[in-house]
């Protein structure tokens, strides 16, 4: 009988490597039980990929005026190609 791997909390680079073979083994499953096993590793995953990634929450507005910034923007370039109010655009 083919058993199942047990996860628990993703600690190693393996384990992890491991978790997103598994991933890639069933997405396409249609078992109930592999969805159940899919959506764990999901999760698993997404835990141990944001415990590396420590991303800094950033205010949206405060991107994209970096963003601009850094290309050399100003508000009005932007203006003439999404429109310069709510709602108005070409």
């Amino acid at each position: 009988m083919n058993k199942k791997p047990q996860w628990f909390l993703i600690k190693t680079e393996k384990e992890y490597e491991d978790a997103l073979a598994r991933y890639e083994m069933i997405k396409y499953s249609e078992s109930e039980e592999d969805e159940k096993e899919m959506m764990l590793l999901v999760h698993l995953i997404e835990k141990y990929e944001n415990s590396l990634w420590d991303f800094p929450e950033v205010d949206p507005i405060e991107m994209i005026k970096i963003r601009m910034e850094d290309f050399g923007y100003k508000a009005a370039d932007l203006a003439t190609v999404y429109g310069d109010k709510a709602g108005q655009t070409h």
